[in-house]
């Protein structure tokens, strides 16, 4: 129904054009996209208790009650030794592993934005003191709370209790942040709570800086780096952490872009994957989203264009055409959820402003918003831009 809500509305809207491209105009039209969905999405919210990491356990996990934990998603069991370690096999996600973390984690993410969402379009309280119910359950109240840690994630049987790379399972608290900024501007969350809540990502990005599985994220090399670099940037945004900001930048500007990107606006890295498409989707979501958190009055990386010319625009423009027709890709096809994509990407509405293109927004609004299959979901991590355009 909602595929066909917003066909009508498509109808009736009248288009932009290019000098007509502003936030508060884009804005406008996508309140009447997706107002009555975020409405519904948010009334059923309401009749959800918060629901943490402590309400799930693994007897393979390292760690115990606070501690999230999960496993590898290409980590299978070895057949020529059952229960021995387990071997890899990349792009082919394992059902049998433990994601009941992960996907409490998830749920949190679909529901405190939408939350705020609905408070942002109506005022209606109720919305936003039951998003910070949720925030309290999982980094505040001490017998449900998560540990501002990521230690025992990604584990894989018989080969490690955790890995850096676990990191990655964390994009989905970058919206949820993003709507508990929101919330301390409007005043929504009490001094005391939001001092505790700033001290939880306070310790959570230290944690991502300075610990040994952070620093190896960091100095991945793929979409990884992207997230550990997205995630610190809007956390230390959350808290006014302005070193740390500052470190998100350079990184930014100094290796993501430069060692990730060809001039022609590609990621090879991702293009090797057995799921280049999906993948180069997600590192230009996640590269775009970092700019759009890290560009502040002093200096906008929608601009930067690092020595050789690499830049966000020709990424975006690199990957366009494959997302308006995806017939048109002309690398391998990925192993599995190739026709789940694409979405809603975040890269071509924030695009659409940063780069007054009329044509990336036609092509945003024309795609699914709300996706429901489980590996999509887990690579779309930005729904709820109302909560991002001012």
């Amino acid at each position: 129904m909602r595929v066909f809500f917003y066909f009508v509305l498509f109808i009736f809207i009248t288009p932009l054009t290019n000098a007509q491209i502003d936030k508060s105009r884009l804005l406008k039209i996508i309140i009447e996209l997706d107002e009555a969905g975020i409405i519904s999405d948010a009334d059923k919210y309401l009749k959800e208790e918060p629901v943490t990491i402590t309400s799930f356990t693994s007897a393979r996990s390292a760690g115990g009650i606070h501690d999230y934990y999960s496993e590898g998603d290409y980590w299978w069991p070895d057949p020529g030794n059952p229960d021995g370690p387990y071997i890899r096999k990349d792009g082919l996600t394992n059902p049998d592993n433990f994601t009941a973390h992960r996907n409490a984690m998830r749920k949190l993410s679909l529901q405190v934005p939408a939350l705020v969402a609905a408070f942002k379009l109506t005022n209606d309280k109720q919305y936003a003191e039951h998003a910070v119910r949720h925030l309290n359950a999982w980094f505040i109240d001490e017998n449900t709370m998560m540990y501002p840690h990521l230690k025992f994630a990604q584990a894989i049987k018989g080969r490690a209790t955790g890995r850096g790379i676990g990191i990655i399972d964390a994009i989905h608290l970058v919206e949820v942040v993003q709507a508990a900024i929101v919330l301390e501007k409007a005043g929504m969350i009490d001094p005391e709570k939001l001092k505790l809540l700033k001290k939880w990502f306070t310790s959570f990005s230290d944690w991502l800086v300075n610990d040994q599985y952070g620093i190896d994220e960091k100095n991945n090399g793929n979409n990884h780096s992207t997230c550990w670099n997205m995630q610190v940037a809007e956390y230390s945004k959350f808290t006014n952490d302005r070193e740390k900001f500052e470190l998100c930048k350079n990184h930014f500007k100094n290796e993501l872009l430069p060692e990730q990107m060809l001039k022609d606006g590609s990621f090879p890295l991702e293009l090797e994957r057995t799921k280049p498409y999906a993948y180069s989707l997600f590192n230009l979501d996640a590269m775009i989203m970092t700019a759009e958190i890290l560009s502040d009055p002093e200096e906008n990386l929608y601009e930067f264009s690092s020595t050789g010319g690499k830049n966000l625009k020709s990424a975006m423009e690199f990957m366009y055409p494959y997302i308006m027709d995806k017939s048109l890709w002309p690398y391998k096809k990925d192993v599995m959820y190739f026709e789940s994509f694409p979405v809603r990407h975040p890269s071509l509405l924030f695009s659409a402003i940063a780069y007054n293109e009329v044509k990336y927004f036609e092509v945003w609004k024309e795609l699914d918003s709300s996706p429901d299959e489980d590996e999509v979901l887990r690579n779309f991590f930005i729904r709820q831009p109302v909560l991002w355009i001012y």
